[in-house]
């Protein structure tokens, strides 16, 4: 079993963890079996968010029976103190519990520190000295903003995208945090699902020894998968090598990630899909992407407003407008017949 330490917060969990993102658009029912079978198998890390509707509610209802043999983490998007409080009394209420192991500000467009503007930092240093969280992590999309947090000293873990699409940079990150000590957890393993090889996935992981990768499952399938890499977990061959590369030569460069954070659209685009809907219809082909409803959200594009919010708000700068047209245009030529 491959294990990983999370830096200086000296937890130390298998590769497997818990992204409890999908597990919204299941019911509880659902979720409890899913979330339950993967604490049996050998999982303890699990990471949900205030953002994710009603994940924390799902996680409480699986875990509160357990809640001393596992690791839970949260985050707040909060940038003023009574958001804060309101968030980490609500988080707490949900799952159950009086304490977080990891407690993180929620991909924000700055590095919280005491002293700036919003106090929210210092609301980290009061609730950890209140015993309702026991380390300070943060996540990001930015990388100006994860090496500022790393630099910083400020927090014990650092949530970002990871995955075999990474880049120098990205990498470099990895690096300087098992530098300074700080636990990495790596959002985004399979990229938003655009990544359909779960062992290429998990053996890019592995040659991390201080990264925590967090699955994001939500059918029993999926979690099957990853627990069977727990006893038996893939090794980097010539033939997962070969798969990286061809993966690697198909998609980087521009395209969305997936991550919403360009949401929501004033004109109801649905950007987090429609944006990749190319990629996604060429890599994992279904028919849930060419239904009448998935039309309908592609046409949405032609009433494109060309406000730019979804660039401004975009981690990746991306050309999001120019970027949805092009999926339309591919998306149109494959229902009349002309690709795919």
């Amino acid at each position: 079993m491959d294990t990983v330490r999370l830096g200086k917060t000296e937890i130390v969990v298998n590769k497997n963890g818990f992204g409890a993102l999908p597990i919204q658009r299941i019911s509880d029912e659902e979720a409890v079996k899913i979330v339950r079978t993967a604490y049996d198998r050998g999982v303890t890390f699990f990471d949900t968010a205030r953002f994710y509707t009603d994940s924390e509610h799902k996680l409480g209802l699986a875990l509160s029976d357990v809640r001393s043999q596992v690791y839970i983490s949260s985050k707040t998007a909060a940038v003023k103190p009574e958001d804060f409080w309101k968030d980490l009394d609500t988080t707490l209420t949900n799952l159950k519990t009086d304490y977080l192991d990891i407690y993180q500000f929620h991909n924000p467009s700055f590095c919280p520190k005491p002293g700036d503007d919003s106090g929210v930092y210092e609301c980290m240093l009061e609730a950890k000295k209140q015993g309702k969280i026991r380390h300070i992590g943060i996540t990001n999309h930015r990388l100006a903003v994860a090496n500022e947090a790393i630099e910083s000293g400020l927090y014990e873990t650092l949530q970002f995208p990871f995955c075999y699409l990474a880049t120098e940079d990205d990498i470099a990150l990895v690096r300087a945090c098992k530098e300074k000590d700080m636990g990495f957890i790596a959002m985004k393993a399979l990229s938003g699902g655009l990544i359909t090889n779960s062992a290429a996935a998990y053996a890019f992981e592995a040659q991390y020894d201080n990264v925590l990768p967090i699955w994001g499952v939500q059918r029993m399938s999926e979690m099957e998968e990853f627990l069977s890499y727990i006893d038996c977990p893939p090794q980097m061959t010539d033939e997962i090598r070969a798969v990286i590369e061809h993966d690697r030569k198909e998609l980087m460069g521009e395209f969305c990630r997936g991550c919403g954070y360009c949401m929501p659209c004033p004109a109801g685009i649905e950007i987090n899909n429609c944006a990749r809907m190319s990629l996604m219809i060429r890599r994992a082909p279904s028919a849930a992407q060419l239904t009448p409803e998935m039309q309908a959200k592609m046409m949405k594009i032609e009433e494109c407003l060309h406000c730019e919010q979804c660039m401004s708000k975009c981690p990746y700068h991306l050309n999001t407008p120019e970027l949805l047209a092009k999926n339309l245009k591919d998306y149109k030529e494959i229902l009349a017949g002309k690709a795919y």
